[in-house]
């Protein structure tokens, strides 16, 4: 016989056999799927970006658990291009406040379009970020790219993009107040994080309770046959 072409049960015939174990889905009775989402929907629902936090301290082990949430989303060859970085440090936060305040000045004031600020007009946002200092913890969150010792990534954004909704959404589900924020450019945020330059900033993400008296736009989102379409 030719073992050359054998391939174990449940392998995938014309390639190499790789290890597999049994999947372990998760069970829910067809007559409870749609509580089930419904009621993930109605808390999802309450999710606002957040831009005046409270010092309150975080509870302990959070944080943990959410990035370990976030680290289960899906990637390209499962190269898992992420990594979260916890900034906790009066000192580290008011380095990157004062970093991402000096880049916004910039894109306030001569970078964005005429059209690009009337967009965001409705959302009071501004070059200054006090957050950056107020939320107890910021995580930064990077794409990690070809390195030393980093293999080259596939479809990164996306599979960061993946990461960083789950993250959003356990955090939310555990009470706790987000905002994405995105300064551009970002690369003053390896020296903030020291991070090595195959590590490319793309998200930053203060983490806390919101302030008592904390007040968000009054936007909506669009309704369902707006953004679904069935065929």
């Amino acid at each position: 016989m030719d073992q050359t072409n054998e391939q174990p049960s449940g392998a995938p015939t014309g390639g190499l056999a790789y290890p597999t174990v049994p999947h372990r889905p998760l069970t829910v009775p067809a007559g409870a799927a749609e509580e089930r989402a419904r009621t993930f929907h109605e808390v999802m629902d309450r999710r606002r970006t957040v831009r005046d936090f409270s010092d309150r301290p975080l509870p302990e082990g959070v944080l943990e658990w959410a990035i370990r949430t976030a680290a289960t989303a899906p990637s390209g060859a499962n190269v898992q291009p992420w990594r979260f970085v916890v900034l906790t440090d009066p000192e580290r936060k008011r380095r990157l406040r004062e970093a991402a305040e000096a880049e916004e000045r910039e894109f306030y004031g001569r970078r964005a379009s005429a059209e690009w600020l009337e967009a965001l007009a409705p959302l009071g946002t501004d070059w200054s970020k006090p957050f950056l200092e107020v939320a107890p913890a910021v995580i930064v969150v990077f794409e990690v790219h070809k390195g030393p010792e980093t293999p080259r990534p596939y479809y990164t954004k996306e599979s960061v993009g993946i990461a960083v909704g789950l993250l959003l959404a356990t955090l939310h589900q555990a009470g706790l107040a987000t905002l994405t924020h995105t300064p551009s450019p970002m690369r003053f945020l390896n020296e903030v994080c020291a991070r090595p330059p195959e590590e490319r900033a793309a998200y930053v993400i203060p983490v806390g309770y919101p302030a008592e008296d904390a007040r968000v736009p009054d936007i909506h989102r669009k309704p369902l046959e707006q953004v679904m379409i069935r065929l």
